[in-house]
């Protein structure tokens, strides 16, 4: 098992960058095309069709957010930073060797997608269930 680790600085505060994070709208704007919540799961969808049922372990707001995502732990941590900003690390624990180098690249695009719709409101993904990952684009 191996573990992701990546950063992100964002111009966009702490409760911003929360609230994309860990509610429905918020994640429908930047991660899946909808994001439902109940009793402490997240319910995604993505642009291929599949689902995915996330638990929710942690959620101390403007702070943390740790889920279980695709049999792995997700830690969103998030630190104020110079002109009102957010510093944030998420780490990804417990991924399958075999699944490293794609799910590496996976969190890139995620998180440019989360800069992208925190701090320009701009939606980076194409939102075309025949021009996923599955096909080869990045902009799924």
């Amino acid at each position: 098992m191996k573990t992701i680790i990546w950063k992100l600085h964002l111009k966009s505060n702490p409760s911003i960058v929360f609230d994309l994070l860990t509610t429905p709208e918020g994640r429908a704007k930047f991660w899946s095309e909808e994001a439902t919540e109940e009793n402490g799961v997240i319910h995604f969808l993505f642009p291929n069709g599949q689902t995915y049922h996330s638990k929710i372990l942690r959620h101390t707001p403007n702070k943390e957010f740790h889920i279980v995502y695709f049999d792995s732990l997700v830690k969103f941590s998030l630190t104020p930073s110079e002109g009102n900003g957010t510093d944030l690390t998420m780490t990804n624990e417990n991924v399958m060797e075999h699944d490293f180098s794609e799910i590496r690249a996976g969190w890139v695009s995620v998180l440019m997608n989360l800069k992208a719709v925190a701090d320009f409101q701009c939606d980076l993904r194409n939102h075309d269930s025949k021009r996923t990952w599955n096909q080869g684009y990045a902009d799924n």
